[in-house]
């Protein structure tokens, strides 16, 4: 977290949830993994897939999403203004 404003990593990750929300915390994984460039480091997509709970997490304590109750994310009126993202969200 950068003092409180989002990152580039944290803006992809919220783009993705509102684009598919709700989003399941597994799959959020999944996206990010997939919108980065392959590479042929082994431990690459492991690694990109383990930040998405970190991602996810900051995102929450900044109020940009929000749990769903059933294990997914939904994007907030302020996470949708950030990255202007029409309609859905809580």
């Amino acid at each position: 977290m950068s003092d409180g404003y989002p990152t580039a990593a944290q803006k992809q990750a919220l783009r993705l949830i509102c684009d598919h929300e709700p989003m399941p915390a597994d799959r959020l994984a999944e996206e990010l993994v997939a919108t980065r460039a392959p590479s042929g480091n082994p431990g690459y997509a492991p690694a990109i897939a383990r930040t998405a709970a970190t991602l996810a997490w900051r995102l929450h304590a900044q109020g940009f999403i929000a749990e769903t109750g059933e294990g997914a994310w939904r994007t907030t009126m302020s996470g949708r203004e950030l990255i202007a993202c029409p309609g859905g969200g809580s």
